[in-house]
């Protein structure tokens, strides 16, 4: 996978594990909190279980944050940027354009414990999923559309070796080419794409290459392998919500003048 493809898709997780963490006592989403480093007074996101040794490109933000910052200080938010930036890295890899509104604003804190409680763990079932995202207030369809950021995407071999070396309903050919990355001690963080067809594109193929049965979404799933409109249509809208999960705005937070640090 080419440099600009894994950072497109380390971009995209950003905005994923930021807006999450939302709506919880003075916790908002897509408030920029996951970019915070730990303090004296609270540990951050970053080490959180869904996050730690999973979640790059954060220096990425900072190069954008400090060349705005050069131009018009104190304008453009941390939280406004990784929105951008994940939307502006799917356009990139050939996805769909979709609006971003701006006028988020920074949270002044982060929360290691709302992050490991509200990122959906990569163990969850079909079922466990639809609820994660219900809880965000996503419908299955939204689910179904956003798990095509996946052809993009690249998986750690911690999440998924317990199902490599132990499920059976995995081609095998694909399992051999898994196992040579993913032994089964070592290597937690050896990365190996989800769409091994075509890991630099933003197409259906994450989809062509499931194998699924007998679920909920089986319709959905197939509605995008023969229409890659509808997925880039369906995807757009669902990640225009995402970018809109109670966001700060107005006076209630800040405009940080650097992304890592609370001004």
């Amino acid at each position: 996978m080419s440099k600009e493809a894994r950072m497109g898709a380390f971009l995209l997780r950003i905005q994923f594990h930021d807006c999450f963490v939302n709506a919880r006592d003075h916790f908002y989403g897509c408030d920029a909190s996951v970019l915070l480093d730990d303090t004296p007074n609270f540990t951050g996101e970053k080490t959180a279980a869904p996050n730690a040794n999973s979640l790059r490109g954060f220096d990425v933000i900072d190069t954008i944050k400090s060349q705005l910052t050069r131009i018009c200080p104190k304008v453009v938010s941390c939280a406004d940027i990784i929105t951008v930036a994940a939307r502006d890295s799917i356009v990139a890899l050939g996805g769909p354009a979709y609006t971003v509104p701006f006028g988020r604003r920074d949270s002044t804190t982060a929360s290691l414990s709302a992050a490991n409680s509200n990122i959906p763990a990569p163990t969850l079932n079909l079922t466990g999923l639809i609820t994660a995202f219900s809880n965000k207030g996503f419908t299955a369809k939204d689910l179904v559309a956003l798990s095509g950021s996946h052809t993009i995407e690249l998986a750690r071999c911690t999440n998924f070796r317990a199902r490599l070396y132990n499920e059976t309903n995995i081609n095998a050919s694909f399992a051999t080419s898994l196992k040579s990355s993913c032994p089964t001690s070592g290597g937690d963080n050896n990365l190996y794409p989800l769409d091994v067809t075509s890991p630099t594109t933003f197409n259906n193929a994450y989809f062509r290459n499931l194998l699924f049965s007998g679920g909920s979404t089986d319709a959905q799933v197939n509605a995008y392998v023969s229409n890659t409109a509808t997925l880039r249509a369906d995807f757009a809208n669902a990640m225009k919500r995402m970018g809109n999960l109670s966001p700060f705005t107005g006076t209630n937070a800040q405009i940080r003048t650097d992304c890592r640090t609370v001004n």
